[in-house]
């Protein structure tokens, strides 16, 4: 694996409103390579949205550490800081929160205008994250006529346009209809197919987790088990005990292994389990 962030034992802990101290995060060790297709998958206070923040430097450890490119988080040097969020993308839950413009094309430049880079180099970001995400036509639209699922695609057009390594979502799609989530997904595949950049993509919805080539479940602050999704979710028992839905046709399949049908392994869509039961005798 060619290594991108690395978290080395890190422990994350917080004060509560009434002083008391609060462990969010406990012996996380966790590599993502470059190019990577990654869910986080956990119920809420599980502790997915404290680690997201610490992949770029929003939160640092309170023991162990962070490294992207082998840069720490937790040195408190701006200039590492910078480097570190460059390359390493973050996209938050509400667009509306993140969008700081009135038109898209000026909010995709937001972050690249920051860095100071020269005006045609800025134009030509724009253009490719707006096109990558097919909202090259919506460039001169203001933002409040768009969906919200358009407004999500702006926010990850301005972390693309930053040209990071990787991108870490949190929960992006969880204010959005089903047609929405539905474009999102396919865009985030899009992007880590052809610009091959990273995607972590933190959610608690497991009809989305199927769909990454590796998932990672969470679970009280720890990493609970890291392994293809199609091993993960036949592990009925754990993923029960973390709190977590199984998808119905990954459920059904195991179920109907249980009793005896020679049904295939691996199964996570209900279009796989209908062709599998239709090959048996």
């Amino acid at each position: 694996m060619n290594l991108l962030v690395e978290f080395n034992n890190v422990f994350f802990s917080y004060q509560s409103a009434s002083g008391k101290p609060v462990e969010a995060l406990r012996e996380i060790t966790l590599q993502i390579g470059k190019g990577e297709f990654l869910s986080i998958i956990g119920r809420n206070g599980s502790g997915k949205s404290t680690l997201a923040r610490h992949f770029n430097g929003l939160l640092t450890p309170t023991s162990g550490e962070v490294l992207v490119a082998g840069l720490s988080t937790s040195t408190g040097d701006r200039k590492q800081l910078l480097e570190i969020r460059k390359r390493v993308g973050m996209v938050f839950q509400n667009p509306d929160n993140q969008l700081v413009s009135s038109i898209v094309e000026e909010d995709v430049a937001f972050g690249p205008e920051n860095l100071g880079i020269p005006p045609p180099e800025i134009r030509k970001r724009v253009n490719h994250a707006l096109a990558a995400l097919n909202m090259f036509k919506y460039r001169r639209e203001p933002i409040c006529h768009l969906s919200e699922g358009q407004k999500q695609l702006v926010a990850i057009a301005g972390a693309l346009a930053m040209k990071p390594d990787c991108i870490v979502l949190d929960e992006p799609t969880a204010q959005l209809d089903p047609c929405s989530r539905k474009q999102v997904l396919e865009s985030l595949k899009k992007l880590n197919r052809d610009e091959g950049i990273a995607i972590v993509f933190i959610t608690h919805l497991m009809s989305e987790a199927v769909n990454f080539d590796r998932v990672v479940v969470m679970e009280q602050g720890e990493v609970k088990v890291d392994g293809l999704p199609e091993d993960i979710f036949s592990r009925v028992e754990l993923l029960e005990k973390a709190g977590l839905d199984i998808p119905v046709a990954a459920r059904l399949a195991v179920e109907l292994r249980q009793r005896g049908f020679p049904v295939a392994p691996g199964i996570l869509r209900v279009e796989e389990l209908v062709n599998s039961l239709c090959q048996l005798k």
